[in-house]
């Protein structure tokens, strides 16, 4: 028999893990099944390109309609799957239906923190980005002149107020912690995007609250702060983190912590069930981790979809993330979650520049700003287990090209 192999959610670890399994098995049968009325899609230029109408959803999408057919992977979109049943080796729909597996693959991905229901979080107006519908929702509201509060200063929301700015709003990005980016990058890089939006008119308040949202007309209209000050707006942006999506797992059983925990190979706690992409947690440098990133969606898919076909692969990432904001393309390379100094590099571009962050005096990541050069060595020195001194790195006539030989 044809083995039966099941991918829950519709998204960039789905569709890898799919194109990854049917070049190791022609004959699987391959099942993607989405909540969305979408196939898998791209994300990143949700709150860039797609806002602006520069890509059409058409461009958006990971594969075309005939590469499915082509490949024989079949697909369910626009229904939820309710509940999964371990013992039968069953998943079942929202409409009742029953879908039997042999290998089942989770690829949830993750949630949007919403906004409390009781500060104004429902109103109509209030938006956040994680699909196509919701960029969808607010596209009529970007009109020049409009007033947007963004709340919450990571890269989601530093993303769609440079987007918004450039297209002719005012802008006002409303950050609860110290600074803006606190939770993923050091001050200096937080200092580098403050410096670039204030610079071109986005207005930017750190250790700053919002009290409440308050609307006219079942429509959000005023923001109250906490600061007893208020502004007018015409909408309101929410990018305050993410959460997996690891109900299903849990109520299947099936073991979860801050995601769906997995081994080295992708397997949880059930052995037919594996999972990847966002919505999975798992062992790095000794510590349990989630990854918010393309790159993990594809690596870690690709290596479940080994597994599920019985070639042992273990996985073992070398994180890399970008965002683009303005005319700036940050590039990161590595884990900066457990450095004690910084050292900053001039880049050969005017302005352009890179943060290295080091443990002591052992490399661990690099943040760089339109310096693809520094970005590219840190991911190679990174990948071969190199090093690079304090010292190199803060010296921008060293050649870092050579610590690559």
């Amino acid at each position: 028999m044809r083995k039966r192999i099941v991918i829950v959610g519709a998204g960039q670890a789905a569709c890898s893990l799919a194109a990854k399994y049917r070049a190791l098995d022609k004959y699987a049968e391959i099942t993607i099944i989405g909540q969305e009325n979408y196939l898998p899609y791209q994300r990143p230029p949700l709150s860039k390109k797609y806002a602006t109408g520069q890509m059409p959803l058409e461009s958006l999408l990971l594969r075309p309609h005939e590469w499915y057919e082509n490949n024989c992977i079949s697909y369910t979109l626009g229904c939820r799957v309710a509940s999964i049943d371990p013992k039968s080796k069953t998943i079942k729909l929202d409409n009742q239906n029953i879908i039997p597996y042999d290998k089942l693959a989770l690829t949830t991905g993750s949630r949007n923190r919403k906004f409390p229901k009781s500060l104004g979080g429902s109103l109509e107006g209030v938006y956040s980005i994680r699909g196509i519908d919701d960029v969808d929702k607010f596209l009529d509201k970007m009109k020049e002149g409009s007033r947007v509060l963004v709340v919450g200063g990571g890269y989601i929301g530093l993303e769609a107020a440079a987007v918004f700015n450039t297209a002719g709003l005012m802008v006002r990005v409303v950050e609860m912690a110290d600074r803006i980016l606190n939770r993923v990058a050091c001050e200096k890089t937080s200092s580098y995007f403050r410096d670039l939006h204030t610079g071109k008119g986005v207005i930017i308040n750190e250790n700053f609250g919002v009290k409440q949202l308050v609307g006219k007309n079942g429509k959000v209209s005023e923001v109250e702060f906490s600061d007893g000050s208020g502004m007018t707006v015409d909408f309101v942006l929410i990018g305050i983190g993410v959460l997996a999506r690891n109900e299903l797992a849990k109520n299947a059983g099936i073991a979860v912590n801050n995601g769906i925990l997995v081994n080295r190979f992708g397997q949880t706690s059930e052995p037919d069930i594996f999972a990847a992409g966002d919505c999975t947690e798992f062992s790095y440098q000794n510590q349990y981790i989630r990854l918010e990133s393309v790159q993990n969606a594809v690596d870690q898919a690709e290596s479940v979809a080994s597994n599920m076909a019985g070639i042992a692969n273990e996985y073992s990432p070398l994180p890399w993330f970008w965002s683009d904001q303005f005319d700036v393309k940050l590039q990161i390379a590595g884990l900066n979650h457990n450095y004690t100094n910084t050292i900053t590099r001039t880049g050969a571009r005017p302005g352009s520049q890179s943060i290295w962050y080091f443990n002591k005096d052992e490399f661990v990541s690099v943040d760089a700003m339109n310096d693809p050069r520094s970005f590219m060595v840190g991911k190679k020195l990174l990948e071969k287990g190199k090093s690079i001194t304090p010292e190199q790195a803060s010296d921008s006539r060293f050649d870092l090209k050579t610590l690559l030989v």
